[in-house]
């Protein structure tokens, strides 16, 4: 779901509204997304202020350090201005990104922000952001908005970028002003706090105790922020997090505190929205996806004790007696469906991509902790969530290192991490930008000896096709398939901007029919190497301005909490100025024929959203527009990603025999792949889950609109 990560630069590595930040990107405002789509938003507006030109922070100014598992990741700094204003300075760099921002912010008479005022740079270019109340008023003027709205009663502004540390701090402690901590937002929606734990940090003389709140309202996931006993600001954990400096070591501690309060409400939702039937289950009369590999019309589907147990013609099929019938007239029953690069955030995440059919996902690069006591919870049974095939994301150490994994520093050390992978039930191991290549071939001989598979990014100053030679079963995203083209320059530093901006600049022109890249996709197909485009991702980086509505977020308007649905018009990457958007969009066109020319050459394809899991059926509308059949693109995100996983003799089609992993769709996605949005009804491992309640549940007002 829009994870705090995912929305956290705004998830676009973007890995965050928000890829990742747990992601590449997107990843990813106030609350990092208010958290990054929404607090360190993009922007391209008037002059740009430059980095030595933003307010510069007093000497008894209050300073944070910006960090994450791996490592810092900037610093922060909040102060009181001689007027009465509300400063904040914040400097992030997160792989290879740059955020250079400062806010001011003045209180009303009634404790609710009158002036607000945002300036700098962020990956998407001028930050500049403006709000004031004014004769009974409000008006703002973001990089992606305008608006205004009468001002009758108090109301606090969700800024669209800023400091996620200033803004925070503003939200909480006005949130906990408020009657029942309850308090109306603009441009919309409402947001209210809920007292999570109580945690000591610190020692000796620093010691003291800090409470975490949920914060609803915002994003479909509460949002986890801590004050001290005062009511006061403290920090914010997540895929990054700010913390006071002095207070760093504490970040494991509350990271726990936090996932172990939230995950406390998880049995409730498994008990309200998992069903297990008293009998067989029949979907009668339904279009099926049979066997992976085709649509069949006016089939019956059985399923028995969690199990697929007979798939026919409906004519000689009949549902046995007593069982629960679903009637599919009009409907098409697909298996459950795969998001082969979901960066999981948190308990919430699983009834969110539940409501939207997702039943399987490969996380490629987690926080370790959480994503094993996930794994516990749900083995349990008390947490609701999809099946979760975890990968270890393993960087070299370096200024773009990976803010999610283990940071290893020798090939000793990278040898004991696969092993660690393969201990903890880990699936295979991501290598990432920053990795040492000479480390490469024996880390991955290690873990094909241990039965891992090997994928990742490509370390800077590595081409795929050396990534292959030295063990690689997979090559994630497509601007690094692309990369076996790109000028030395670019491949030397891909790690940071480069993976994007040097595809952007260069794809458009590389000619996919000969060396080196028809050279690579040939080596590719013969060898049976995996590409995981994330397509999507990448038309996100890389068309939009500022303002544009994705088309992967477009059906779900008005659906979700107005802050959330704000980010969704976060545009690009912003161009550099010696290029336009539109050589930017070619080059994303270039990618696109890539994988065209990948899927005709016979290399497999997985779908993945790197995102929040609503990417996923673009993703696969991308690929029935690159050239893919429905079928052939509904198989990169059911039997493919099984069969990749090595899962495919239990799950990943409609087959006697299978594991009960399916969804019933409004619509036929034979004809129109757009109407997988369309769920109705959601089984996993034959119990069976409402479409509609997930929804609810996940903080959706009602169903997407239907594909056009």
């Amino acid at each position: 779901m829009l994870t705090q990560e995912q929305v956290l630069l705004s998830c676009k590595d973007k890995s965050a509204v928000c890829s990742h930040v747990v992601g590449e990107a997107k990843c990813p405002a106030i609350l990092m997304l208010v958290l990054v789509a929404l607090l360190l938003g993009p922007a391209t507006m008037q002059a740009q202020v430059p980095a030595d030109q933003l307010a510069k922070p007093p000497a008894n100014a209050q300073a944070f350090t910006i960090l994450s598992t791996s490592g810092t990741n900037g610093k922060a700094t909040i102060w009181t201005a001689g007027d009465g204003s509300n400063m904040s300075r914040e400097s992030i760099l997160l792989r290879g990104q740059v955020w250079e921002v400062d806010q001011s912010v003045k209180l009303g008479s009634d404790g609710m922000p009158s002036t607000w005022v945002v300036r700098g740079v962020t990956p998407q270019g001028d930050a500049a952001e403006t709000f004031e109340i004014s004769a009974g008023a409000a008006s703002w003027k973001s990089p992606v908005d305008a608006g205004n709205h009468r001002y009758t009663s108090p109301a606090f502004y969700i800024s669209q970028g800023g400091t996620y540390s200033g803004g925070s701090q503003l939200l909480i402690e006005a949130l906990l002003a408020s009657p029942n901590r309850s308090m109306s937002l603009l441009p919309g929606g409402r947001a209210h706090a809920e007292r999570l734990t109580d945690v000591v940090v610190g020692e000796g003389a620093t010691r003291k105790t800090v409470t975490s709140w949920a914060v609803t309202g915002l994003f479909p996931s509460p949002i986890p922020v801590w004050t001290t006993a005062e009511g006061k600001f403290f920090g914010f954990v997540s895929a990054l997090a700010i913390l006071p400096v002095g207070y760093e070591s504490a970040l494991k501690i509350l990271y726990k505190a936090q996932d172990d309060a939230l995950a406390a409400r998880s049995p409730a939702l498994v008990k309200a929205l998992l069903k297990t039937p008293q009998g067989p289950v029949a979907f009668t009369h339904v279009r099926a996806f049979v066997d992976g590999t085709h649509f069949a019309e006016d089939q019956t589907v059985v399923v028995d004790h969690g199990l697929i147990a007979q798939v026919g013609p409906a004519s000689s099929t009949p549902a046995p007696k007593g069982a629960q019938v679903f009637d599919g007239a009009g409907k098409t029953l697909v298996p459950g469906l795969w998001d082969s690069h979901m960066h999981v955030g948190d308990d919430f995440t699983g009834p969110f991509l539940l409501s939207l059919g997702i039943t399987s996902a490969r996380d490629p690069g987690n926080n370790k902790a959480l994503t094993l006591a996930r794994a516990d919870r749900r083995a349990k049974g008390e947490l609701l969530s999809p099946k979760i095939y975890p990968s270890m994301l393993i960087d070299g150490k370096g200024p773009n290192s990976s803010q999610s994994g283990s940071i290893v520093v020798s090939l000793q050390e990278a040898i004991a991490a696969v092993q660690g992978a393969k201990a903890d039930g880990f699936t295979g191991i991501k290598f990432y930008g920053s990795y040492n290549p000479e480390w490469v071939a024996p880390a991955a001989a290690e873990a094909h000896r241990l039965g891992l598979h090997v994928h990742g990014h490509v370390p800077a100053g590595m081409r795929p096709s050396q990534a292959i030679a030295a063990g690689y079963d997979e090559l994630t995203h497509i601007n690094f398939v692309m990369m076996e083209a790109m000028p030395d320059s670019i491949v030397a530093t891909s790690n940071g901007m480069n993976r994007f901006e040097g595809t952007g600049r260069y794809a458009k022109d590389v000619d996919l029919n000969a060396p080196p890249i028809k050279s690579l996709i040939t080596t590719m197909a013969a060898r049976k190497i995996v590409s995981d485009p994330t397509l999507a991702d990448s038309e996100s980086l890389f068309m939009p301005e500022n303002g544009d509505l994705s088309p992967a977020y477009a059906p779900y308007v008005g659906t979700l909490p107005p802050a959330t649905e704000r980010g969704f018009r976060q545009g690009g990457f912003a161009v550099p100025k010696d290029l336009t958007r539109d050589d930017y969009r070619k080059s994303f066109a270039k990618l696109s024929a890539l994988v065209t020319l990948m899927h005709n050459s016979g290399v497999p394809i997985v779908a993945g959203t790197d995102g929040t899991g609503l990417e996923l059926v673009r993703e696969l509308e991308l690929y029935v527009a690159a050239g893919f059949s429905p079928s052939e693109a509904l198989a990169t995100a059911t039997i493919a990603p099984a069969h990749l996983l090595g899962v495919d003799k239990t799950t990943g089609s409609i087959t006697a025999g299978k594991s009960a992993d399916l969804v019933l769709v409004e619509g036929d996605p034979s004809r129109k792949i757009g109407d997988l949005r369309n769920t109705r009804t959601v089984m996993m491992g034959g119990k069976l889950m409402d479409a509609d309640a997930l929804r609810e549940a996940s903080g959706f007002s009602g169903r997407p609109k239907p594909a056009e």
